[in-house]
């Protein structure tokens, strides 16, 4: 069988070209970044602006387990399956960050025959959003360090700050550390922290924004550090909005590319969901319901993260109303969840799944809360049995869900055609009643209450004296009226990894609270999440190579 990487290489793909043609997009509202991708200019997104939206469709999942349950690969298949039906879908992703790609999961172009390409390309530098994301991060740092070294007149407490340094890396070693050593011209020494580049602030602020005026309104208010009497001091007041802005001018832009099926992808801004808000830019799910019949879209990891703050965040600032849920489920994964070892996931074992359904059912149940039809993709691995498949179907029939199975990895949008005709059924025959699930004007303990007690399942939230001090400060600020963003583990609908199923006779505990002010949600960590991972035992990047002829191998 061949790689994802081996099937990307042979694909036959189209010049950009004659993708932004499907679309309709001139020569001078493209911006092509060499032959087989592209930026979309802003001149082309204000011509879409008086088209009827799209069907917005959701593709979300159970809790990731080590078997894999191929989000994004269904995202591809279902689209590539709805234009089999001669449906217009257009594909709005997140691009993968370098630290998941050189590190334990891999790439995030899909999989199998139900993959975006150029592969390489999305998965490595692309278009360079994600370095210019890092540099505005970065420049903002230094010129946070530089106003401390030239006199500090703003009266910057450098024990207060809270803007942290990224890389699009996993690099545990630079999670605490110390900058300003050597003589007294190297800076002001303190301790500084990194994040990875798709946890910060502004990434999230690059895919929340509207247009470019909103991005600078939004980087103007991001919250560096208070002063020793206690004042905010925002990044407009170190006078940093306009070059940050000046960074940040081209990756505020979608990126177009195509599907293995020459079918056009909006690929754009890649904010993890465990650390993160999780969801791709606004503006690229916006531009996709304009050109497409259906939008079909994914959020990160399972629903209990990335869905959640889809609904409570990302369609609360943009104004959108999803019209189905597509829950991505896997036999391998659900046994996972069964108490079954990894090793042994090949082998038919029906007791296992009926005891972990429970993790799938859950789900449904979580998402069917906001109001939206819910839809369960079977994702086909080869070792299903039939009466395993029989199962879940009977499953979700008992629970009024419809389900579909999707073979998108082996047969690409061949494979997706039953989900896409569930999808189109479900979509026409059911209205979506979709609302958040909190009012943002609780309390910001009382919203984390709310998600803890209806997404979690969690008894309660504890909250360290920290968390306590820094939702107090975040109020008294102004600030406590807004969304919340939660940081916890993507394994488990709790906040320990090791808890599989569906968790009981738990409480949440969240250890600290920051204000993401330009992002306009409040971040709460749990557990022992980290906003900069590290890199596993035995890295992907030790199976990466290139040949003399420029081919890459071991990429996945």
């Amino acid at each position: 069988m061949l790689t994802d990487i081996e099937i990307a290489q042979q694909a036959k793909m189209l010049k950009i070209k004659d993708i932004a043609d499907k679309l309709g997009i001139q020569d001078d509202e493209l911006e092509p970044y060499g032959h087989y991708k592209a930026k979309i200019s802003q001149a082309y997104i204000d011509r879409q602006k008086d088209k009827p939206d799209g069907k917005l469709i959701l593709v979300t999942a159970i809790n990731p387990t080590p078997a894999g349950e191929g989000k994004t690969t269904t995202s591809i298949g279902l689209s590539e399956g709805m234009q089999k039906l001669g449906i217009n879908s257009v594909l709005a992703l997140r691009e993968p960050s370098l630290g998941p790609v050189f590190g334990i999961k891999g790439g995030a172009a899909g999989g199998g025959y139900a993959q975006v390409v150029p592969m390489e390309d999305i998965n490595l530098h692309f278009t360079g959003d994600m370095h210019a994301i890092t540099a505005a991060n970065n420049l903002l740092c230094a010129l946070l360090d530089n106003h401390i070294q030239q006199g500090n007149a703003l009266g910057i407490d450098q024990r207060q700050i809270q803007m942290k340094r990224c890389l699009d890396m996993n690099d545990r070693a630079l999670r605490n550390c110390i900058v300003g050593l050597g003589s007294r011209l190297d800076g002001i020494p303190r301790e500084d922290h990194f994040q990875i580049t798709v946890a910060s602030e502004i990434m999230a602020i690059l895919c929340l924004a509207a247009d470019l005026d909103d991005l600078k309104k939004r980087l103007g208010n991001i919250l560096v550090a208070y002063t020793y009497d206690g004042k905010p001091v925002y990044a407009r007041d170190l006078n940093a909005t306009g070059a940050m802005t000046a960074l940040l001018k081209d990756a505020i832009n979608p990126n177009l590319v195509q599907t293995l099926e020459n079918n056009p992808a909006i690929i754009h801004g890649g904010p993890f969901a465990n650390i993160a808000h999780g969801c791709n830019s606004v503006r690229a799910t916006k531009l996709a319901m304009k050109l497409g019949d259906y939008c079909i879209t994914e959020a990160g990891f399972g629903s209990d993260l990335g869905a959640e703050k889809f609904f409570d965040i990302k369609c609360r600032y943009a104004g959108l109303k999803p019209d189905c849920v597509v829950l991505v489920a896997t036999i391998r994964a659900l046994k996972y969840n069964g108490g079954v070892p990894k090793a042994e996931l090949t082998a038919e074992n029906l007791d296992a799944l009926r005891k972990g359904i429970v993790n799938l059912k859950t789900h449904i149940e979580n998402m069917k809360k906001f109001g939206v039809p819910v839809v369960v993709a079977i994702n086909h691995f080869y070792t299903d049995t039939d009466a395993e498949v029989a199962y879940i179907k009977d499953f979700c029939n008992e629970m009024n869900t419809p389900v579909a199975f999707s073979d998108v990895f082996l047969k690409g949008g061949e494979g997706g055609i039953e989900l896409a005709k569930t999808v189109v059924d479900v979509v026409e025959n059911n209205k979506s009643n979709f609302s958040p699930i909190y009012d943002e004007k609780l309390p910001i303990k009382e919203k984390l209450a709310v998600i803890a007690r209806e997404i979690y399942r969690a008894d309660g939230v504890i909250f360290t004296a920290k968390a306590e001090k820094e939702i107090a400060k975040i109020e008294e600020l102004g600030f406590g009226d807004i969304p919340v963003c939660v940081a916890k583990t993507q394994y488990s609908l709790s906040d320990d990894p090791a808890k599989l199923g569906k968790p009981e006779n738990f409480e949440i505990t969240v250890r600290d609270v920051k204000l993401s002010a330009g992002a306009g949600f409040v971040v709460a960590l749990t557990g022992d999440i980290m906003t900069m991972p590290g890199l596993p035992k035995v890295p992907a990047a030790n199976n990466i190579d290139v040949a003399t002829d420029g081919t890459i191998s071991g990429l996945f």
